[in-house]
C-alpha cells in the first residue's frame, strides 16, 4: 500500500458517530429506523418478561386458594365486581354463569354449556392480551436484516458513484462509504437476533400460561358439573 495512501486512511474518523454522519440521507434514515425498531423491541422484551413473571406468580398464589378446600362461593364473594387478574377473571366468569343459571333454586338446562362458553370467551381475551406486543418482535426479526441490507445496497451505490467521480479506487475513497454501508447490516442483526430469540421464547412462555389457564378451565368446569349432577338427582 502506497504511504500517501495509508496516512491518508489513518486520518478517516471510522467511529460509529462519524460513519452516521458521513452517510447519505436514505443510509441514515435506515440507521436510525433501525436503532428504535430495536429500542420498540427491547421495551416489549423487558414489559412482556416482568408481566409473565408477574402472571405465573398470581396464577400460583390464586390456585392455591382455589384448592384450599373454602367454599368457591365465599372465594368469588371476596373476589368482588372487578377481579384483579386474568386468572380470578376466568373463576368469576365462570361463577357469574353459575349464579345466573339458577332460578329460583332449579338450574336451568345448558348451564354446562353456558359456563364453559362464558370462560372459553374470557379465555380467549386473556389470550390477546398475553401475546399482545409478540407479533412485533415477529415483524423486526423478520424484516430488520433486509432493511439493513437495503441500506447496505444503497451505501455501495453511492460508494462506487464516488470513485466514479473522484476516478480514483485508493483506499481513502473507497472505504468511508463502505464502512458507512456495512454500519446499516449490522444494525440490522443487531435489530433482528434479540427479537427473534426473545419473541421464540416469550411465545412459548405465553402459550404456557393459555395452556395453564385452559387446564384451570377444564378442572373448574369439573366441578361444576359435578354440583349440576348432584343438583339433577
Amino acid at each position: 500500500m502506497e504511504p500517501d495512501t495509508l496516512a491518508a486512511a489513518q486520518t478517516i474518523d471510522f467511529s460509529l458517530l462519524a460513519l452516521f454522519l458521513r452517510a447519505t440521507l436514505t443510509v441514515k434514515i435506515v440507521m436510525v429506523l433501525l436503532i428504535l425498531a430495536s429500542v420498540w423491541s427491547w421495551a416489549i422484551i423487558i414489559e412482556k418478561s416482568i408481566r409473565y413473571r408477574r402472571v405465573r406468580r398470581e396464577d400460583d398464589t390464586f390456585e392455591d386458594a382455589f384448592w384450599s378446600g373454602q367454599p368457591l362461593e365465599d372465594l368469588f364473594d371476596r373476589l368482588g365486581a372487578k377481579p384483579r387478574t386474568a386468572i380470578e377473571r376466568i373463576f368469576s366468569a365462570g361463577m357469574s354463569e353459575w349464579r345466573r343459571s339458577y332460578r329460583k333454586g332449579v338450574l336451568l338446562p345448558g348451564s354446562q354449556r353456558r359456563i364453559e362458553r362464558s370462560m372459553d370467551v374470557t379465555i380467549a381475551r386473556e389470550g390477546e392480551g398475553i401475546n399482545r406486543g409478540l407479533g412485533v418482535l415477529a415483524t423486526v426479526g423478520s424484516i430488520s436484516p433486509f432493511v439493513g441490507l437495503f441500506g447496505t445496497v444503497w451505501g455501495i451505490k453511492n460508494a462506487f458513484e464516488d470513485i466514479a467521480m473522484q476516478q480514483s479506487t485508493n483506499l481513502a475513497v473507497v472505504a468511508p462509504g463502505i464502512a458507512e454501508a456495512l454500519v446499516a447490516t449490522a444494525l440490522g442483526l443487531v435489530a433482528a437476533i434479540p427479537a427473534v430469540i426473545f419473541y421464540n421464547k416469550l411465545s412459548g412462555d405465553a402459550d404456557h400460561i393459555t395452556a395453564n389457564y385452559e387446564n384451570f378451565a377444564d378442572e373448574f368446569s369439573t366441578i361444576l358439573s359435578r354440583q349440576i349432577e348432584r343438583s339433577a338427582e
